[in-house]
C-alpha cells in the first residue's frame, strides 16, 4: 500500500519540481548585491579617476598653451593660417596623448602600445574611408609650409580666377571678382597647374590693332607709342613697345605691350584707358582701321590668257590697252583650224 500511495504521489511532485525550476528567482538580494559591488569598485578606481581627470585637463591646458605659442609665433611671421593648422595638429596630438595616458592610469592593465596595435586593422578601413579628407589635410599643410601663393594673391586654378581669402585644412577659398565664393579642394590645387597672378610686382598687357595696307606702320608705331607712354599707371621701366606683327587679310597688324601693376584692377583700368585713347589718336591722324573685308571674283574662263599664271585677270577688268580675245578665237587664229571650244548653234528642229 505503501509502495503504492508513493507511486500515486510521484506525478504530483514532479510537477511541483518543473514549476519550481521554470520559475525566476526575483530575489532583490542578488541585484543589490552585484550594485554593491559595483560601487566598491567605483570606490576602489575614485582616486584613480581623479588622478586621471587631473592629468587630462594638464595635458588640455599644455594643448592649448602650445596651439597658442605656435599661433603667435606664426603670426609674428604673417603666417596665420599655417599657425592656425599647426596649433590644431598639435592640440590634438597632445590630447590624444593624454587620454591614453589617463586612461592607463585609471585601467592600470591597459596598455597602449596593445591598443594602437589592436587599431591597426581598424585604421586601414578609417584611413580609405578618410583618404580624401587625408588628402586635402596634406595637401593644405604643404601649401602653407611651401607658400606658392598666400592669402591676398590673386590666382587661376581649374578655370577658376580670384583673390584668395583663406586657406583651410580642407580647401582654399577663393572671392572671384564678380563677388563670388569658391571653395577648391587643397588636393585639386596642390595637384595642378596654379596661375598666380600677383607672383611678381608687375605684369605685361597686349593689345591688337588693324591698320590698313596704306597707311605708314612707322607713324602709327609712334602714336601708338606716344598714347602708351602717355597714360598714367603704364611703367616705362620696361618701356611700352608697339610692334608690327601680322599682315592680315585686311588689315596690317601692330601690337601695343605695356606693363602695370599686377593686380586685375590695375590691368583693366589701364587697357580700357589705352584702346580709348589709341582710337583717338589714330582716327584723328586719319589712319584708317578697316573691318575685315573679302574679295569674290567670278570669270567663265574663256578668255585666251585664262589658265596662265600671271596673265590670268581672275576676274578684273581687262587693261585699256589689251585686246582681250574669247579662248577659241586664239586657238583658231594661232592654229587655223576652228576650235573645239566654240559654242555650237542649237540646230533647228522642224515645227
Amino acid at each position: 500500500m505503501a509502495a503504492q500511495q508513493d507511486n500515486n504521489s510521484s506525478p504530483d511532485s514532479s510537477s511541483t519540481a518543473a514549476d519550481t525550476a521554470g520559475q525566476i528567482d526575483l530575489n532583490p538580494a542578488i541585484a543589490i548585491e552585484r550594485i554593491d559591488s559595483w560601487l566598491d569598485g567605483l570606490v576602489r578606481l575614485l582616486p584613480n579617476i581623479v588622478v586621471a581627470i587631473i592629468v587630462f585637463i594638464v595635458f588640455w591646458m599644455l594643448a592649448k598653451l602650445v596651439k597658442r605659442v605656435i599661433k603667435r609665433t606664426t603670426e609674428s611671421r604673417g603666417r596665420t593660417n599655417l599657425g592656425e593648422v599647426l596649433g590644431g595638429f598639435f592640440k590634438a596630438a597632445i590630447l590624444v596623448f593624454g587620454g591614453l595616458i589617463a586612461a592607463t592610469i585609471v585601467v592600470p592593465t591597459l596598455n597602449p602600445g596593445d591598443l594602437v596595435a589592436g587599431l591597426g586593422v581598424s585604421s586601414v578601413a578609417i584611413g580609405f574611408a578618410f583618404k580624401d579628407i587625408l588628402q586635402n589635410w596634406l595637401a593644405g599643410l604643404l601649401i602653407l609650409l611651401r607658400q606658392p601663393f598666400e592669402v591676398g594673391d590673386q590666382i587661376e586654378v581649374n578655370g577658376f580666377e580670384g583673390t584668395v581669402d583663406h586657406i583651410e585644412t580642407r580647401a582654399t577659398i577663393m572671392k572671384t571678382y564678380d563677388g563670388q565664393k569658391v571653395v577648391i579642394p587643397n588636393s585639386d590645387i596642390y595637384t595642378n597647374a596654379v596661375t598666380v597672378k600677383t607672383g611678381f610686382d608687375f605684369r605685361r598687357s597686349q593689345y591688337d590693332i588693324g591698320i590698313g595696307y596704306g597707311d605708314d606702320v612707322e607713324e602709327a608705331q609712334k602714336i601708338i607709342l606716344d598714347v602708351l607712354k602717355d597714360v598714367k599707371d603704364v611703367e616705362t621701366d620696361p618701356a611700352p613697345q608697339a610692334l608690327p606683327w601680322d599682315l592680315a587679310a585686311s588689315w596690317v597688324t601692330i601690337r601695343a605691350r605695356w606693363w602695370t601693376n599686377s593686380h586685375k584692377a590695375d590691368v583693366v583700368g589701364v587697357r580700357a584707358d589705352v584702346i580709348m585713347k589709341m582710337k583717338r589718336a589714330l582716327d584723328k591722324a586719319g589712319i584708317d582701321m578697316p573691318y575685315e573685308t573679302q574679295v569674290h571674283l567670278f570669270h567663265d574662263q574663256t578668255e585666251d590668257r585664262d589658265g596662265q599664271p600671271g596673265e590670268q585677270r581672275e576676274g578684273w577688268p581687262a587693261p585699256a590697252d589689251r585686246e582681250v580675245k574669247p579662248r577659241y578665237k586664239a586657238i583658231e587664229e594661232s592654229t587655223g583650224k576652228k576650235s573645239s571650244t566654240r559654242r555650237k548653234k542649237p540646230a533647228k528642229t522642224g515645227s
